[in-house]
């Protein structure tokens, strides 16, 4: 029987990890690897749930964008570390498996550890990293038939592309998998967009992929042509810029400060905006407004804690519903966001009146 993870484990980790200190933590991984605990659960145990955490408190700005980059660089030399450590045994037996984030995905991490842990498994695992273009994947899986692709998407913006991988894949004979933290929770909107199978995490992939080639559940060719999304989110993308420049106008005329931002404030600000109509346009793809509320909530989270007026977000809410009128989906899901604004607000202590604009 092998160890498992502690809190105490978890703690230390964290410890060494909030202090920078990559030597160390590295090493306590792999002590922890000698202690008889498996790598994968290593990773899925100590590793993923500091990255939680980490997320958690940037969020919170508790912890600076550069400790997050800091701390997420030990992480990646801690997976190196134990995937050079631990080789796989039997590796391979149970096929090849392509692991790639979709076209415009940065985050790799989630990716790379979950190619490890399939790797432990008896997978030949191919890497292929971030962002990586869809007509080269594709070539690739031409090239190298793989038995399945694994497709990671860890924000919902990339929905869009994460539906071309899909269709060009099953096109191209390969089956598919989707996990990751954009495709939603139970990788909901993953199943919606034709994926053959979806993981809610790297342990649910596993057990997937341990069944594979039976048949998937339900008719994947039924899912796709089920799945109809109409050009809202491509007409008020096509939009953005016009968007954005309004209610940055309203948010001058509105709050005198906002007219004396710096570029930099500006930038930021704008940057915000135009997140806001990406979600939205995300959420009216799969045709789910709690896309679009989760959003709103933990951006009502970010900014409480960084001192900006939900006020301000709730002005630029109703501006972007008085510009789209004419998209009644669009609307119903900036008035839920609106409102999922205010309960975040009055949660984190923000007074009633900046919360209710």
């Amino acid at each position: 029987m092998t160890a498992a993870v502690s809190a105490e484990d978890r703690a230390h980790y964290f410890e060494l990890v909030g202090h920078g200190a990559e030597v160390p933590a590295v090493d306590f991984a792999l002590a922890l690897s000698e202690r008889d605990v498996a790598p994968q659960d290593i990773l899925l145990d100590l590793v993923v749930p500091t990255q939680a955490r980490i997320g958690d408190l940037w969020a919170r700005n508790e912890w600076s964008v550069a400790q997050e980059h800091a701390a997420t660089h030990i992480s990646d030399q801690v997976v190196a570390a134990l995937a050079t450590r631990r080789r796989a045994e039997h590796a391979g037996r149970r096929g090849v498996l392509v692991v790639a984030c979709v076209d415009g995905e940065w985050h790799a991490l989630p990716a790379r550890l979950f190619a490890e842990v399939m790797r432990w498994d008896g997978w030949d695992v191919r890497f292929l990293g971030a962002s990586v273009p869809t007509p080269h994947l594709v070539s690739y899986l031409h090239r190298h038939g793989p038995d399945v692709v694994a497709v990671s998407c860890s924000v919902p913006t990339r929905l869009t592309s994460a539906q071309r991988v899909i269709v060009a894949a099953q096109d191209a004979g390969v089956p598919v998998l989707a996990g990751g933290a954009g495709f939603g929770p139970d990788a909901r909107w993953g199943t919606r967009l034709g994926a053959d199978r979806v993981a809610a995490d790297a342990r649910h992939a596993v057990e997937v992929l341990r069944s594979w080639p039976s048949p998937a559940v339900g008719d994947v060719g039924a899912v796709r042509g089920s799945f109809v999304s109409d050009d809202d989110h491509v007409l008020i993308a096509k939009r953005r810029p016009q968007l954005v420049a309004t209610a940055m106008a309203e948010l001058a005329q509105r709050i005198p400060a906002v007219a004396r931002y710096t570029d930099a404030q500006r930038e930021a600000t704008e940057y915000d905006l135009d997140q806001v109509v990406e979600f939205l346009c995300a959420a009216l793809f799969v045709d789910d407004p709690q896309l679009f509320t989760t959003f709103m909530s933990w951006m009502g989270t970010v900014l409480t804690t960084r001192r900006v007026p939900l006020s301000a977000v709730a002005c630029v809410l109703d501006t972007y519903r008085r510009e789209l009128y004419d998209f009644p989906r669009a609307l119903a899901y900036l008035a839920a966001g609106r409102l999922c604004l205010n309960e975040t607000g009055l949660e984190a202590g923000a007074p009633k009146s900046a919360a209710a604009v």
